[in-house]
């Protein structure tokens, strides 16, 4: 499967009498997004502001970040089952409003939503500090729970990134990348003398709003199966969760998965990429024990050499990790995992709350306990009033002048386990 993605560079947003691309600015006009948007009766209104890098700005609560895209060539469109009919993605040419973003804003839960920080200390712990971000604060009708107002601003979210990314059908791409991934055997003969390396990638599914969507289907109700890497980065996973911000995989973190983009560098050179084994994050231990199960048998039939496992989320999820890792060593499949750390704030706690002798190549993502303090910001989006119950804040984090002491928890993507951040560890 061959696709093509074609980068249409951003470098400025701004409202206008229309919404296209000139020159490198994204224009937006906002009166028809909002009204794009509106149309639920779930939501009670959207506002909608522009955050740019550099402002003294502070974005929260953070719900979902999305890239704006549109499918220009082939079959399927962007999201399919979800905002299309269900066709596969990863073929043909997808347009991207690169150096962009749309960030959905609410009180959804009040203790698992993030921060971003467009400048300050705190801007360094996001990727997203560097984007010009559309941000959409979404207030739900009144009586709606929670499942409700999630569902309202998924879809508010992703509606909004497929609007605005028809404003890139008809432009040029600056970048145009292809990526391509043959059927097993003829992949496996293209290369036959680089190692076969695969790619488990773990999603979020343990319910209770840590769900992952697959081609519109809650990744909790399928066992593990085989992608296309190319279905990844054109829309076929997107994130419906709300967990700890810090290691949360947005909907841009998918799309944008840098396990996928530095495997497919490798590719031909040091490596044979043979494609991506998706399983889930379970509850109750049969689950966890099907899934890792299936995961292992999915990297021997392969016949892979090595695989890279990543995470999501903490705690619960280490069993899984570590599940999936000893099970496919045994089959002999050499691993490296990637995950987080929670290791107390002086670094000095068990980092996972599971382990094994076999999980013996590991790269960590960064603690997210390690403590920051956040300056005032001249501008807030969103709301502060929760900030002292988000994970990794306390009593007391909202001081009276208007900065912020917590745990780098707090922060959209700080320890992402996808390695979208600039925290690691080096051994000496």
């Amino acid at each position: 499967m061959r696709l093509e993605i074609g980068e249409i560079l951003i470098r400025d947003i701004q409202f206008g009498d229309r919404t296209k691309v000139s020159g490198g600015t994204l224009y937006i006009n906002k009166s028809e997004l909002v009204a794009k948007l509106i149309d639920d009766e779930h939501i009670k209104s959207i506002s909608v502001e522009l955050a740019k890098p550099g402002e003294s700005t502070r974005i929260t609560p953070v719900k979902d970040v999305i890239e704006p895209r549109v499918k220009v060539d082939g079959p399927g469109n962007i999201f399919p089952g979800v905002l299309g009919k269900v066709t596969t993605a990863g073929s043909g040419r997808t347009h991207v409003l690169k150096g962009c973003a749309v960030v959905s804003c609410g009180k959804i839960v009040g203790f698992q939503e993030g921060i971003i920080d467009m400048s300050g200390p705190g801007a360094d712990y996001t990727p997203f500090s560097k984007l010009f971000n559309i941000v959409l604060v979404i207030e739900p009708a009144a009586g709606l729970d929670q499942y409700g107002y999630e569902k309202a601003a998924r879809m508010a979210g992703l509606k909004a990134a497929v609007w605005l990314g028809e404003a890139g059908r008809n432009v040029q791409p600056d970048n145009i990348i292809s990526y391509e991934t043959k059927s097993v055997l003829e992949q496996a003969a293209e290369y036959p003398d680089l190692p076969k390396i695969g790619y488990v990638y773990m999603l979020q599914t343990q319910g209770l709003l840590h769900d992952t969507y697959v081609y519109g289907v809650d990744a909790k109700k399928i066992v593990p199966s085989l992608l296309y890497p190319t279905e990844v980065m054109d829309g076929a996973i997107l994130s419906g969760n709300c967990v700890s911000a810090c290691d949360k995989n947005t909907t841009y973190h998918h799309q944008n998965n840098p396990v996928i983009t530095s495997l497919y560098e490798a590719h031909g050179k040091e490596i044979n990429f043979m494609g991506v084994i998706i399983t889930n994050e379970n509850v109750f231990l049969a689950d966890k024990e099907r899934s890792s199960n299936w995961t292992a048998k999915l990297a021997k039939f392969l016949g892979l050499d090595g695989v890279i496992i990543s995470q999501e989320g903490f705690g619960n999820p280490d069993t899984d990790l570590i599940m999936n890792c000893k099970k496919i060593e045994k089959e002999g499949v050499k691993t490296v995992i990637l995950t987080d750390e929670y290791a107390g704030r002086d670094g000095a706690s068990q980092s996972l709350a599971d382990s094994d002798p076999l999980a013996d190549a590991v790269v960590t993502a960064g603690n997210a306990n390690e403590l920051i303090v956040l300056p005032k910001m001249d501008r807030v989006i969103g709301m502060l009033d929760y900030t002292d119950k988000i994970a990794g804040g306390f009593s007391g984090s909202l001081r009276p002048d208007g900065s912020i002491e917590a745990e780098i928890q707090v922060i959209t993507g700080a320890t992402n386990e996808l390695g979208f951040n600039r925290l690691s560890a080096t051994m000496y």
